[in-house]
């Protein structure tokens, strides 16, 4: 499957603009990790923009992403990538094998802290948000409540990257680089 394909059925299946930001934000930190490790950043690119495409059909962790593997599944995606999608949550239990799977894991809740953090600066651009910043939000628990930051810390030691020397700054960078995709 190739990116432009996974963007289709993203498109098809998601309406809220926001989700798909976060899709691509997701698909971009995926990305610089395929870079980073010499992997196909085709496949990255395509687990991270499908990773949530059936959040809005099955929006609860009983369905979500068990419920929508069969659709992918059926569009012909990989099976090496509907194991990561199985395992970017821990309600699953499915089990995270490949550098791929913890990759999708490491990135998923770190994009959502980042996100928050750039639209509380005074201009809302990524492009102002320094890991300083993002290190200070992180130690406010009432900040992002909804970003476990134990399943971060995890999928950081899962991928076998420093928290704060590599993993932020690297999602930090590549969410930059596509600033105005994700409207920030």
């Amino acid at each position: 499957m190739t990116r432009d394909q996974a963007l289709q059925i993203v498109r098809e299946f998601v309406k809220n603009e926001n989700l798909v930001r976060h899709m691509l934000a997701v698909e971009s930190a995926m990305s610089a990790y395929a870079q980073k490790f010499g992997d196909d950043e085709e496949q990255y690119r395509v687990a991270g923009l499908l990773h949530d495409f059936d959040w809005e059909i099955h929006p609860t962790a009983e369905g979500h992403p068990v419920l929508g593997i069969p659709i992918l599944k059926e569009r012909g995606v990989e099976a090496e990538i509907l194991e990561a999608i199985m395992g970017h949550g821990v309600h699953t239990g499915f089990p995270r094998t490949s550098r791929l799977a913890k990759a999708l894991f490491a990135v998923d809740e770190l994009t959502g802290l980042i996100t928050t953090t750039a639209l509380v600066r005074p201009s809302k651009k990524i492009a102002d948000v320094e890991v300083s910043s993002i290190k200070k939000k992180w130690k406010d628990k009432g900040f992002a409540a909804g970003v476990n930051r134990a399943e971060v810390e995890l999928g950081a030691s899962e991928l076998g990257v420093d928290l704060w020397v590599e993993h932020v700054p690297l999602v930090l960078k590549s969410m930059q680089t596509i600033a105005e995709d994700l409207g920030l």
